[in-house]
């Protein structure tokens, strides 16, 4: 029969709140960075077929090679060429770069769902691009955008767990110190499993109610 020891749980609850402070501090940094490179890019990428030319390099590499070699290369890969990152800035870049590959397909994409008359009728009015793009495209974008941005913060909060490589007590880390520890692998990864469900839960209500508050009326 098994035996369940869940106190060796409870003795962790500080470790295990340091590891959530610091997963959601990386997964919100790296979001921030992710959303500003895919904003750029994605806006670039939109605006003519040269830009998207130029960046879709950067957008097809990091969406096409496996988050971890990323992380590996940054920290690992780049003191080659006398670029010497710590490991929270080599996870913030990591995370941002990827994450920003992705976003910007989202940003993309959201930008030519907007029927071109409203662009059109913008620029009958005498706007130029930018305020069309400030004040008539992109907050519709925006609003298309936000269950799918929702679900790029989440995969990252997911994704934190893989900077544990790079040596940051993260959650995931914090349950691999516990385990090494007192060799109880179920209990333990079955709560660092529940927290990080706890944490996505909370993104997907979050996005739930922007959703509903920056609906479009006619996408209802």
């Amino acid at each position: 029969m098994m035996d369940f020891q869940f106190e060796i749980v409870t003795r962790s609850i500080p470790a295990l709140w340091a590891g959530i402070v610091v997963t959601v501090k990386i997964g919100f940094l790296s979001f921030c960075a992710a959303s500003l490179i895919g904003f750029c890019v994605g806006v670039l990428r939109s605006k003519s077929r040269w830009l998207s030319l130029l960046f879709a390099p950067y957008v097809e590499i990091f969406r096409g090679t496996p988050l971890l070699i990323q992380l590996f290369f940054i920290y690992y890969g780049l003191p080659t060429i006398n670029i010497t990152l710590s490991s929270f800035q080599a996870a913030i870049i990591g995370l941002g770069l990827n994450g920003g590959a992705y976003i910007s397909e989202v940003v993309r994409g959201a930008l030519q769902s907007i029927n071109s008359g409203q662009k059109e009728a913008a620029y009958a009015l005498g706007l130029n691009w930018c305020q069309t793009l400030t004040h008539v495209i992109m907050p519709q974008a925006l609003a298309v955008s936000i269950p799918p941005l929702m679900n790029i913060f989440s995969s990252l909060l997911k994704e934190t767990s893989l900077v544990s490589v790079l040596a940051i007590t993260e959650l995931t880390r914090v349950g691999q110190l516990i385990y090494t520890r007192s060799f109880r692998a179920f209990e333990i990864y079955l709560v660092i499993g529940f927290l990080y469900f706890i944490m996505t839960f909370t993104v997907a209500k979050i996005s739930y109610y922007l959703e509903r508050r920056y609906a479009i009326p006619d996408r209802l």
